[in-house]
């Protein structure tokens, strides 16, 4: 899947279906910040089965959008985004990181957006399958920082989705989460209650939910850490349980990312890379697509490394203000991701 340098016409059995933004929502950066990540949900009313093959994030308030994420929801998750929408004032509601729909209820990343990019086209005979009820989420992040925070008008975004009903030939498209722990502590000379790693984890869970406040402990015991090990770089070797055939991958921090790097059976002699981004920018994260599809097989290992740097939030408006921390996985700005994405079909 690659941006395309101009608007790719449709292909045979493939059409277009635009989508806005029900209502005009106005962003409003939240704890003073200037700042809102805001996810919108918008439903496509499929009545059956298609395939995603390509993503065109289409803003409107272009100010102000500083970049956006789509996520294709199951049906089987429709119901949760919706009750979430509901208890929210407003349109949407407030986000980081991902759609913050939990653990529980998995959605895929389809496509990220920032400006200048054309539409993301998928290349072979490959697509995100949709059943009926399947919904999208936009997750925009507004920047409001030409307004000193204030609100900045109204947006109603949009994105054209190219579906096709696909053939008994159409592979379905699917995301592989590579996850790694986060044990970064607070930088020389911060101090204060959250640099305790006990009290850190414990804020993490009043703020998100005991689901994702276990999410470290769950991580270092699936990484196979039998205690944390504080530091700036932290990795995990993920095993293949099936044949797969990867076609892109992307990686996934917040704001003290400096480098994260994807690896296939690293120190041997079958080692291969599918990403390596030595220079992390937030603001910038896009599936890199592989010069050539690469099979993966059981006995395979995926490792995700990241490298992230307590010293940025001293630079940073979105952190300068906050206490420091000791910072483990979480979903805020405050906190910390080392997440590698695989674009990959089953089977070989």
């Amino acid at each position: 899947m690659a941006p395309a340098a101009e608007q790719v016409p449709l292909r045979a059995g493939e059409r277009f279906t635009d989508l806005k933004i029900p209502q005009p929502y106005t962003p409003s950066a939240p704890n003073g910040g200037t700042d809102e990540y805001r996810c919108l949900v918008v439903d496509p009313h499929l009545t059956k089965p298609a395939y995603l093959t390509g993503t065109q994030f289409r803003p409107q308030n272009t100010p102000i959008v500083h970049h956006a994420i789509v996520f294709a929801v199951p049906p089987e998750s429709a119901a949760v985004a919706r009750a979430k929408d509901a208890a929210t004032p407003g349109e949407g509601w407030t986000c980081f990181g991902n759609d913050a729909l939990g653990g529980n209820h998995p959605s895929a990343w389809v496509d990220t957006w920032t400006p200048g990019a054309t539409e993301t086209v998928l290349q072979q005979d490959v697509g995100f399958p949709l059943k009926p009820g399947s919904l999208l989420i936009l997750q925009v992040h507004y920047n409001l920082l030409a307004t000193d925070g204030k609100p900045a008008g109204s947006d109603q975004s949009s994105v054209r989705l190219r579906l096709t009903d696909g053939t008994s030939a159409t592979k379905p498209l699917l995301t592989v989460p590579l996850q790694a722990p986060i044990e970064l502590p607070c930088a020389t000379g911060e101090s204060g209650p959250l640099c305790n790693r006990t009290t850190a984890v414990a804020d993490v869970g009043k703020r998100f939910g005991s689901e994702i406040g276990a999410s470290e402990a769950r991580l270092l015991a699936e990484c196979g850490y039998a205690k944390p090990v504080p530091g700036n770089t932290q990795h995990c070797d993920i095993p293949i349980p099936q044949p797969i055939k990867v076609y892109a991958a992307l990686g996934h921090m917040h704001l003290l990312g400096r480098s994260i790097k994807v690896e296939v059976n690293p120190g041997t002699a079958k080692a291969q890379t599918l990403l390596d981004v030595p220079a992390f920018n937030f603001d910038n994260q896009r599936y890199q697509v592989l010069p050539k599809p690469m099979d993966l097989k059981p006995g395979d290992k995926v490792r995700v490394t990241c490298t992230h740097d307590a010293g940025l939030r001293r630079q940073l408006p979105a952190l300068s203000k906050l206490p420091p921390r000791y910072v483990v996985w979480g979903d805020g700005t405050s906190d910390e991701m080392c997440l590698g994405l695989l674009i990959a079909s089953a089977g070989r």
